[in-house]
């Protein structure tokens, strides 16, 4: 993976990104929930800038030392690529347009899931995911389906 500086757009970018794709499918109502919440703005790129981390992204995992794409990192790599974002004020902000995303198909993924569940841990923010309608709230307050 490229380094970037500790809390610099790119990296932050790059959570949301790997977001988009952890799922194998970047659908349409994904790209939308960007536009929607202005992500790009937010984290202060341009939207082509925000592309061009997403394109770097998938070039990244498809280098032959990263091993074949499964829509899943290792918990070694993700958690660096979770600690290059400090920033409490940066890591909610992140996490928001995550949840956005991942929420955007109404299909939350276990890659997602997954993701989702590391930062919030990692950067301990896990109560505002477990509000009724959030991606990680227990079942039955869930608003969509999770992969089996």
């Amino acid at each position: 993976m490229r380094n970037y500086p500790r809390n610099s757009p790119q990296p932050a970018a790059r959570l949301v990104a790997l977001t988009l794709i952890s799922d194998g499918v970047a659908s349409p109502r994904e790209f939308e929930a960007l536009a929607q919440t202005a992500a790009a703005g937010q984290l202060g790129l341009s939207d082509g800038d925000l592309l061009a981390v997403l394109r770097t992204l998938c070039e990244d995992l498809m280098q032959p030392h990263t091993g074949c794409w499964n829509g899943q990192l290792g918990d070694d790599l993700l958690i660096s690529l979770l600690d290059e974002v400090q920033d409490p004020e940066l890591r909610q902000r992140v996490l928001a347009l995550c949840v956005a995303v991942a929420e955007a198909d109404a299909h939350l993924a276990d890659s997602e899931c997954r993701l989702l569940a590391l930062a919030a841990q990692r950067w301990g923010v896990c109560s505002a995911l477990m509000l009724p309608g959030a991606p990680l709230a227990p079942a039955g307050r869930q608003q969509w389906a999770t992969s089996p």
